[in-house]
């Protein structure tokens, strides 16, 4: 293969040439800004670029209706990069301003930067596919459209679906406030749906005849309250309640429905405490005489990380050329850190007023803890995953937030995306060019399993489902 430094100069030339249908990609995704598992024209638009760019496309992959997987070249070793694409409802924003402005009240918004994340993974299968067939070395490269990140579980039943079996690397990344190698571990999670089934009747008349449901969801939360005393203290039940019942309280409601959400940092652990909130929900339904019904929505493993192909990530991290910022940037970036709450003026103020993140953080000597969760968790059960958190924002810039949403668009957010697909394309062609290098990974990714294996919660019968609309009355 070339010299390291022509590679990366060669994979910038590749990149820059194609930044402008990048970068419309991943713009015409943020418009879109379509949630779980309804992602129909965001995969499409990276399913028929990928095409354009030679690859062949397996649409609906798994039988999952928005996920995709593109493949170039044949034979070991398989490098798979992870994209993805959803957004995340309520957070409808107009692009490229420092104020609050929906474009539509309750609307949609990538306030996770999905469509960044998406595309630039994408570039970097690309990228990798032109260097394939320049430099004649053997080996595969995948672009798997993961739908529904966002509390979705996607790649949970891509994994179920074998759609990673034969993959040797994946690689990812995420938007960011910083440039880092992620070197964490995250909780699993998982996601359920109680619903209560009573009997109506007048409130004033007959309450007596009634069964409340939403009595049950009520008796059930609370039940869960006195539940987290008694948990792990890394345990972790969030819940909202989607079905009230109703907008009439002289009528004894019929029908409810909460959705819980569990996370621990083991899947097992996970499981343990879903078992006692089943007991709690039996037992509200008990006490108000209704029906019970539980359905399994979603489910996400624990995050392995893996040092190994973390460091040599870190080295293209730090060897790519990183971009620089405009004082128009600057400008914009000021703007919308103005609007941030006093905690996030505070970092801001603690790390020398910092505007737009520039450099590369160190490569931590012990991986750390996010208290967060992803199904990029799921695939790293089963194969070596590598990932970076690369700048696409303001510093201190708050995730699901509407000022996330509205530098979806910026210049911030493309330079960043590019500096990504560049950085991960590297890394692929130093795994491509010396395969060898694979069998420390593979021996690291064992011993941090510890001999155990992958296991999702999700049921045989449950399939990957669209969010659910709250309901009108």
């Amino acid at each position: 293969m070339q010299t390291s430094q022509n590679v990366y100069e060669r994979i910038s030339e590749i990149l820059e040439g194609k930044s402008s249908k990048l970068i419309s990609v991943s713009d015409r995704i943020w418009d879109f800004a379509e949630t779980r598992y309804e992602e129909i024209q965001s995969a499409e638009i990276q399913a028929v670029t990928l095409e354009a760019e030679g690859f062949e496309v397996q649409r609906q992959a798994g039988g999952i209706g928005t996920a995709f997987v593109g493949g170039f070249g044949s034979g070991y070793p398989v490098i798979a990069f992870l994209g993805e694409y959803d957004a995340l409802s309520g957070l409808s924003q107009q692009a490229g301003t420092a104020a609050k402005d929906p474009i539509a009240e309750g609307g949609n918004g990538h306030g996770c930067g999905h469509n960044l994340l998406g595309t630039g993974a994408m570039g970097a299968a690309i990228a990798v596919k032109e260097l394939l067939e320049e430099t004649g070395l053997q080996g595969t490269v995948r672009y798997y459209g993961c739908p529904a990140e966002e509390g979705g579980g996607g790649k949970a039943f891509m994994a179920r679906a074998g759609l990673f079996d034969d993959v040797d690397i994946a690689l990812t990344w995420h938007p960011w406030d910083e440039n880092r190698v992620y070197h964490a571990r995250m909780l699993a999670t998982c996601q359920v749906y109680f619903r209560f089934a009573g009997t109506s009747s007048h409130a004033a008349f007959s309450p007596h005849l009634g069964r409340s449901a939403l009595d049950a969801v009520e008796l059930m939360n609370i039940g869960a309250n006195f539940l987290r005393e008694h948990i792990i203290p890394e345990g972790q039940l969030h819940y909202a309640i989607t079905d009230a019942g109703g907008m009439s309280p002289n009528v004894v409601q019929p029908n409810a429905e909460v959705l819980y959400k569990i996370r621990a940092p083991k899947i097992s652990q996970v499981e343990a405490i879903l078992e006692r909130v089943k007991d709690i929900a039996k037992g509200a339904a008990l006490m108000t005489d209704t029906e019970l019904k539980i359905q399994f929505d979603a489910s996400s493993a624990d995050l392995i990380p893996n040092a190994t192909l973390g460091k040599l990530i870190q080295k293209h991290l730090e060897a790519t050329e990183a971009p620089s910022y405009t004082e128009e940037e600057y400008t914009f970036a000021k703007e919308v850190q103005q609007t941030f709450s006093t905690e996030e003026k505070a970092m801001i103020e603690k790390n020398d007023n910092k505007v737009i993140a520039q450099g590369v953080l160190d490569f931590p000597a012990e991986p750390g803890f996010f208290k967060g969760s992803t199904d990029v968790g799921d695939v790293s059960w089963l194969v070596p995953v590598g990932q970076i958190y690369v700048t696409t924002c303001a510093f201190a810039t708050p995730f699901h937030s509407w000022q996330l949403v509205t530098q979806g668009k910026s210049s911030i957010a493309h330079k960043g995306m590019l500096f990504t697909s560049k950085v991960l394309a590297a890394a692929a062609m130093e795994l491509l060019d010396k395969p060898e290098m694979l069998e420390g990974i593979k021996a690291e990714h064992e011993a941090n399993l510890g001999g155990e294996t992958y296991r999702s919660l999700i049921p045989a019968d449950t399939k990957p489902a669209p969010i659910k609309r709250k309901k009108s009355h």
